[in-house]
């Protein structure tokens, strides 16, 4: 069963989350050639891409099985889900 739009907009907010921390990191430890990074640095690093990576992966799967549910096309869908999640209604607005 496909997932609701609400849960797919959940899923994308996740993979947003996700990749600011990449990028927080990035930003944080600079450029590995220029500075090495330390182990830890590495290990966290590695582990916060691969944590977007598979975020971001699942709900393009689930965006995919979701449009097809619907039969709307899937970028009309990932459209609207990036566009719900990036930028929310204010309550009481729908």
């Amino acid at each position: 069963m496909a997932h609701t739009f609400d849960e797919l907009v959940a899923m994308q907010r996740a993979a947003d989350q996700a990749h600011s921390r990449v990028e927080d990191l990035r930003d944080e430890y600079g450029p590995p050639a220029h500075t090495p990074w330390t182990e830890l640095r590495t290990d966290t690093y590695t582990t916060a891409w691969r944590t977007w990576r598979d975020l971001a992966r699942t709900v393009q799967t689930a965006v995919t099985e979701h449009a097809r549910e619907q039969g709307i096309a899937r970028s009309e869908v990932e459209a609207d889900v990036k566009r719900t999640a990036r930028h929310p209604r204010p309550a009481g607005q729908d």
